[in-house]
């Protein structure tokens, strides 16, 4: 059984500019990145690279006629390196780009595509967010606009060869994209922890993530929100780590069933995690709560101060998360109770990738029944 998975080489800047002087960014480079970023930080520093902006394409996560607009634009170009510098869209996307390009890509995520993605170009990546953990994952998420649903492709031809830390372009990052990818980055070490395919070396990992970014948070509490900005090196580390540790065990049913919600009413993807995430950790303590996951309650009763370690630790976290951001309820996005039978459905036909890897075996009920205890709270 593979143990670790990781074939990024890993770097850390304090500025874009170190980082550029490093990796001689300049010709026969293509930079892609969102232009609020490239105009303050690396527009003055007049690299001599092509430059494409996410923005040309659209501004929502990445859909399928995102991803054919930029092949379309690029079909008959070729460059030695793609820099990815932004969020997820952007790093999803250049993971396609610096691959061979389908002509159409939405059959790479069919159940059974004929296309399959092929490395082609070196990629570099730098997140600007500090949840996805995408700069180290061989995974890729796609809206398709026929079928209104996310999905995600994983293969280990998406992996980036280098992934760059630079903690300076995250503090930029307004509060509720940072407070919601944080989370996302939180869940993904969490998840990770105890679904079926973790592995000492992936919780080793996830552990230390969930050390850092839970600790940011204790500290955003007692010294206000802006004190993000003076930890934000814990937040990007905590963010990789967790990268690291859901590449290699996964995530499972938070994930999976945030999908429906992010697909059908555009609900960011760390905010749509949010809106599930103690609801599915209470209901697998519920389920089994003397498996793995006595572990993970253990690291998070030690971080939150608890003398207990039992589905009161899941009361405390979300205490926690609530004092820094406000989780809504599943109405509030328009979902009903109709709608939640729905999304069920479409968690078990479409998120088996994940669903396969969650702690205790769940089927279209148990699915449904968590959407419903979190429609009005």
């Amino acid at each position: 059984m593979r143990q670790l998975l990781l074939k990024t080489d890993i770097h850390k800047f304090d500025t874009f500019e170190d980082f550029a002087k490093e990796f001689e960014i300049g010709e026969g480079d293509l930079l892609f990145t969102n232009e609020f970023l490239y105009t303050p930080k690396m527009k003055p520093l007049n690299l001599k690279c092509d430059v494409y902006f996410q923005e040309k394409y659209g501004t929502t996560e990445p859909t399928d006629e995102m991803y054919n607009a930029i092949f379309k634009d690029l079909r008959d170009k070729e460059y030695k390196r793609i820099i990815a510098v932004g969020g997820g869209t952007v790093v999803d996307m250049a993971k396609w780009v610096a691959s061979e390009k389908p002509d159409d890509i939405v059959d790479a995520y069919k159940e059974n595509p004929t296309f399959k993605p092929k490395h082609k170009t070196e990629l570099i990546i730098c997140p600007t967010t500090c949840g996805t953990g995408s700069e180290v994952t061989n995974i890729s998420m796609i809206y398709l606009t026929k079928t209104k649903t996310k999905k995600g492709c994983a293969n280990d031809e998406l992996f980036a060869d280098y992934a760059v830390l630079i903690p300076d372009l995250v503090k930029s990052l307004p509060y509720q994209p940072f407070m919601y990818s944080a989370i996302d980055a939180l869940i993904h070490a969490t998840e990770s922890y105890v679904g079926r395919r973790h592995t000492d070396l992936s919780r080793m990992i996830g552990r230390r993530a969930i050390e850092l970014i839970m600790g940011g948070f204790q500290k955003m509490i007692e010294n206000g929100p802006e004190y993000r900005l003076e930890i934000m090196d814990d937040f990007v580390l905590g963010s990789n780590y967790a990268g690291i540790a859901f590449g290699t065990a996964g995530c499972n049913a938070v994930h999976a069933m945030s999908f429906p919600l992010g697909g059908m009413f555009k609900v960011p993807h760390g905010e749509s995690n949010y809106a599930l995430f103690t609801t599915v950790m209470k209901f697998y303590y519920r389920m089994n709560p003397d498996g793995d996951i006595k572990e993970i309650n253990h690291v998070l009763a030690q971080i939150l101060g608890l003398d207990t370690e039992g589905p009161e630790v899941y009361d405390k976290l979300e205490e926690a998360l609530a004092a820094l951001i406000r989780r809504k309820p599943l109405r509030e996005y328009g979902v009903t109770e109709e709608i939640c039978e729905q999304m069920a459905d479409l968690v078990i036909a479409e998120q088996q990738r994940l669903m396969t890897n969650t702690y205790v075996e769940m089927d279209k009920e148990d699915v449904l029944k968590l959407y419903l205890e979190v429609l009005d709270k």
